[in-house]
C-alpha cells in the first residue's frame, strides 16, 4: 500500500514540509511516483512510526545539545561545500556541513560530550569530540576538532555507517542513530535533559 506524502505526515502526526525533508534528503527508501506526486510506502512509514526513542539516560552529562538541520543545500562558505544533511554526502562532507556555524553555548555543548544530529526529529548523525571550538565575527561557533562517529543512510531500516575509530564513539553512535529524539528551539541548536524529571 502506498500513502502520499500527506497521508504519510498525518500518519506520523507531523507537518507535510517536516516529512519532505525526509524525502529530500535521501534518508527513505522505496518512493515512487505517480504523476508529480511522491509516493510512500505504508511499511516505511510505520518503520519511522515505531522507531525508539534516544535513551539519553545512558549519557553521563545531564544534559545534551541536538543539532537539527534541514536538507543538505550548497553553501559557497571557503571551508565547506554544504551546509546540513542528506544520505548520499561522504563522510568527509557530512562532518563539515555539520561541525559549525551555529549561535550556541559552545561550553555547554562541549560539556555534552556528544552532539546528535537530528532532520525532522531523527538522529541523522553524530558527531564527538567537541573539547574545542571557534567564534566568528557574527557570534556563531564552530568545532573544528568535532568527529562523526558514524551516520545514517536510510532511515527506513535503519541502515548506519559508523565511523568512530574509539569503542567510545562507537558506542554513542550505535545508541543514537537512527532514534527519534523530540528537541524545542527557535534556532538549530537545542538542549536536551538527559534525565527525565521525578
Amino acid at each position: 500500500m502506498l500513502l502520499t506524502t500527506g497521508q504519510a505526515a498525518e500518519e506520523l502526526g507531523c507537518a507535510i514540509t517536516t516529512f519532505r525533508r525526509l524525502i529530500r534528503s535521501g534518508l527513505l527508501s522505496g518512493l515512487s511516483q505517480r504523476g508529480v506526486r511522491v509516493m510512500v510506502p505504508l511499511t516505511t512509514v510505520q518503520a519511522l512510526a515505531t522507531r525508539r526513542h534516544a535513551v539519553l539516560e545512558q549519557l553521563d552529562a545531564k544534559e545534551v545539545a541536538v543539532l537539527r538541520v534541514d536538507t543538505a543545500q550548497q553553501t559557497d562558505e571557503p571551508d565547506r561545500d554544504w551546509i546540513g544533511f542528506a544520505a548520499s554526502l561522504a563522510p568527509e562532507d557530512i562532518l563539515k556541513a555539520l561541525r559549525g556555524w551555529w549561535r550556541c553555548d559552545a561550553a555547554s555543548v562541549a560539556a555534552g560530550g556528544v552532539l546528535p544530529v537530528t532532520l525532522s526529529g531523527y538522529v541523522v548523525a553524530v558527531l564527538t569530540g567537541l573539547e574545542r571550538w571557534e567564534k566568528n565575527a557574527e557570534g556563531r561557533h564552530a568545532f573544528p576538532d568535532a568527529r562523526l562517529a558514524g551516520y545514517v543512510t536510510d532511515l527506513s531500516a535503519p541502515q548506519t555507517t559508523v565511523t568512530a575509530d574509539s569503542e567510545a564513539d562507537r558506542r554513542l553512535a550505535e545508541l543514537l542513530l537512527g532514534t527519534r529524539l523530540t528537541s524545542h528551539s527557535g534556532g538549530a541548536i537545542a538542549y536536551v535533559p538527559t534525565r527525565t524529571a521525578a
